[in-house]
């Protein structure tokens, strides 16, 4: 249980097809390709965003040595 087979497959594919119609599911295969070419370029661009500000936080904050030097 977990892993999608052949028949699963199938049966979900059938089900789209008598629900939305053949012309259709060219238009949801596309605009749900968009969507998640769209949400991969999101992640990627705030996770690059938070790196940015990660290294700047490091180059800003004063080492730990020099801390405890002056304590």
């Amino acid at each position: 249980m977990g892993r999608i087979g052949f028949q699963e497959l199938a049966l979900v594919f059938g089900l789209a097809l008598l629900i939305f119609g053949p012309a259709k599911l060219p238009e949801i295969g596309k605009s749900l390709g968009k969507g998640i070419r769209e949400f991969k370029s999101a992640t990627i661009e705030k996770t690059s965003e938070e790196k940015t500000e990660n290294k700047a936080k490091e180059e800003t904050s004063e080492p730990t040595e020099d801390r405890e030097n002056d304590q």
